[in-house]
C-alpha cells in the first residue's frame, strides 16, 4: 500500500515521524433551531414531480428499512430503524435518486440533445451520474480528487460509458477546475453542490434525495412502527442532509424527529459553519476513510436549512464509524446484517458510542435519548472500498449475513 493510502485510511500522519492525534473522538456542537424559511424548493409539487419520475425508471424499488430491535433493546431505546441504501439501484449507495432526477430535468428542458454529462466525485456521485447519462445514451466524464482508491474509480469504468480521472487536488478544488473543464468543452455539469451562477442542478440532485425520506415515511406507515423521535444525517457537502432535512421540517413540521448532522471531523465543514452562522470552509486534503463525507465546504443554498433545523451537529473520527461497520456487519441475533460501508455506517457508530461510552453521557441527555427513542439512521452506501471493508470488518462483504 502506497504511503499516502495508508495515511488516508488510517488518519495517520506520519511526515517528519509524527502521528496525528485527535484531541476527541466525537465533538458535538448544539444547534440555534432559528426554524426560518425554507427555500422554495421544498414544496410539495416538487416531491410529487419526483417520485412521478423515480417510478418510471425499471431499476426502481423501495430499499428496505430495517428494524434493529434487538440492539435498540441493548442500548437502551426504543427502536433503530435503517435505511439500508446499499441496495439502490444496483449501485451500491443513495446517490443516483439525486443524479438521475438532475439529468432528467436537464434532457426534458434541452429534448433531442445528447450532452457530455461531467462532475467531480468521491465515488458514489460520480457512479450515479455516470448510470444516468448511461439511461440516458449520454457519455460521462468523472473527475475524482487525490486518495481516491481504485475499487471506486474501477466501479465508475465498469458502467462502460464513463472516463474518469484521478487529480491531484482535494475534492473542493477538484470541483472548481471540472467546472471550468465542462465551461470550456460546452460539457453539462451534474455537481450535487452550489457553485457562482450554478444553482438548478444542485437543487434537482438535493429534491431527487427526497425519495428516500418519503419512502421511510411510507414504510413506517406500511409496517406499523413507531415514528422516529431522532434522525442521523451523514454530511459531505451537506446536499443529501439538507435535502432530508428540508422535506422533514416542510413535510412534518413542528413533528419533526430531533436531527443531528454527522461529519468526519478533518473535513466537518457543517459543523465549523453552523454554530456560527456563517459559512466556514474546511477545504484540502484531509484524512479519513470516509471519502463520502470528505467534502470541506457547504453546499450555500442548504445551508439556511442545515443552521437552522438541525439541533445538534457531530465531527466523528474513523474509529467512530468502523465500530458501525462492524456492527452492522455482526448484528446480535434476530437481527438483520448489513453491509455499511465507511460513510455509511458513522450514524451507527455515534448512536453506539452515545449509548455505550461514559464519557459521553453529557451529549446522550443532550438529545434526549432514552427508553422512549425511535433513532432513524441512513446507511448511505455499502462496500465500495472492499478492500478496506475487510480490513475493518475482517471478511468480505460478500459474506456478511450468511
Amino acid at each position: 500500500m502506497a504511503a499516502d493510502e495508508a495515511e488516508r485510511r488510517s488518519g495517520i500522519n506520519w511526515k517528519n515521524g509524527k502521528r496525528r492525534k485527535h484531541m476527541d473522538k466525537i465533538q458535538m456542537a448544539k444547534g440555534k433551531l432559528a426554524r426560518g424559511p425554507l427555500p422554495a424548493m421544498f414544496n410539495s409539487k416538487h416531491y410529487q414531480q419526483v417520485e412521478a419520475f423515480h417510478q418510471t425508471l425499471k431499476q426502481y424499488a423501495p430499499t428496505p428499512l430495517i428494524n434493529l430491535s434487538k440492539l435498540a433493546e441493548k442500548l437502551g431505546i426504543q427502536a433503530i430503524l435503517v435505511k439500508d441504501e446499499s441496495h439502490r439501484f444496483g449501485l451500491n449507495a443513495f446517490k443516483a435518486l439525486g443524479a438521475s432526477y438532475a439529468v432528467h430535468r436537464y434532457l426534458e428542458q434541452h429534448p433531442h440533445t445528447q450532452p457530455v454529462f461531467v462532475t467531480t466525485t468521491d465515488g458514489n456521485h460520480g457512479k450515479g451520474v455516470a448510470w444516468a447519462a448511461l439511461q440516458a445514451g449520454c457519455r460521462a466524464e468523472i473527475f475524482m480528487p487525490k486518495g481516491t482508491v481504485a475499487s471506486r474509480v474501477q466501479a465508475i469504468e465498469a458502467l462502460g460509458n464513463a472516463k474518469v480521472t484521478v487529480t491531484e487536488w482535494g475534492y473542493d478544488d477538484t470541483v472548481r477546475w471540472t467546472r471550468d473543464y465542462a465551461q470550456r468543452n460546452g460539457y453539462v455539469l451534474v455537481q450535487d453542490t452550489v457553485l457562482e451562477d450554478y444553482h438548478e442542478i444542485p437543487q434537482n440532485i438535493v429534491l431527487g434525495y427526497t425519495t428516500m425520506i418519503r419512502e421511510v415515511v411510507q414504510q413506517i406507515e406500511e409496517q406499523a412502527l413507531a415514528k422516529p423521535t431522532h434522525v442521523f444525517l451523514q454530511a459531505g457537502v451537506g446536499s443529501m442532509a439538507g435535502g432530508v432535512l428540508g422535506w422533514l421540517a416542510d413535510t412534518l413540521k413542528a413533528e419533526m424527529p430531533v436531527a443531528s448532522i454527522i461529519e468526519a471531523t478533518d473535513s466537518a465543514c457543517v459543523f465549523a459553519s453552523c454554530p456560527q452562522g456563517k459559512l466556514v470552509s474546511k477545504a484540502g486534503i484531509t484524512p479519513t476513510i470516509m471519502a463520502g463525507l470528505n467534502c470541506g465546504e457547504v453546499n450555500p443554498d442548504l445551508f439556511p436549512v442545515l443552521r437552522d433545523y438541525a439541533a445538534f451537529y457531530f465531527a466523528c473520527v474513523d474509529e467512530v464509524t468502523e465500530a458501525g461497520m462492524r456492527q452492522y456487519a455482526d448484528p446480535l441475533a434476530g437481527d438483520t446484517a448489513i453491509v455499511a460501508g465507511e460513510s455509511g455506517a458513522v450514524g451507527l457508530g455515534l448512536l453506539l458510542s452515545l449509548c455505550q461510552d461514559d464519557q459521553y453521557q453529557t451529549m446522550k441527555q443532550a438529545l434526549g435519548l432514552d427508553e422512549h427513542s425511535v433513532v432513524l439512521l441512513l446507511n448511505t452506501e455499502g462496500a465500495t472500498d472492499p478492500d478496506d471493508y475487510r480490513r475493518v470488518v475482517g471478511r468480505d462483504p460478500q459474506t456478511v449475513g450468511k
